[in-house]
């Protein structure tokens, strides 16, 4: 009669596992740091950009003239190449209508896109 004991190997195991429970929490560790705080400098207007608009309802404005769909493909056709252009959006503004914009800005040659937020109240 050949049996294997396998008491002494699961005390061994056992043992490990309150171990690796023990010593787990050390590995997790974070280190605790005081980051400073700094204020950035608002950025300075740039002489070469244009303010494209978007209302919540769709609608277009070219540094606060009002404008259609064909008449900004116009526009976009005279800019000169890396025009800066600052793109202002209502957070209710339909994502469609941004992207239609960016690919009508990319279609032109245009590159330099910037999204323009608020700042977040203190």
């Amino acid at each position: 009669m050949a049996e294997i004991n396998v008491t002494p190997m699961v005390d061994v195991m056992l043992v490990l596992l309150v171990i690796f429970i023990l010593t787990a929490p050390l590995y997790t560790h974070s280190l605790k740091l005081e980051l400073p705080n700094a204020q950035s400098a608002v950025a300075q207007p740039v002489a070469r950009a244009v303010t494209i608009s978007i209302d919540a309802g769709g609608a277009l404005f070219w540094n606060k003239d009002a404008i259609g769909r064909a008449e900004l493909d116009q526009r976009m056709a005279q800019l000169a190449p890396q025009t800066e252009i600052e793109l202002r959006a209502d957070k209710k503004t339909a994502f469609e209508v941004i992207a239609d914009v960016m690919s009508t800005a990319q279609s032109h040659g245009q590159s330099k896109l910037g999204f323009v937020t608020a700042p977040k109240p203190k």
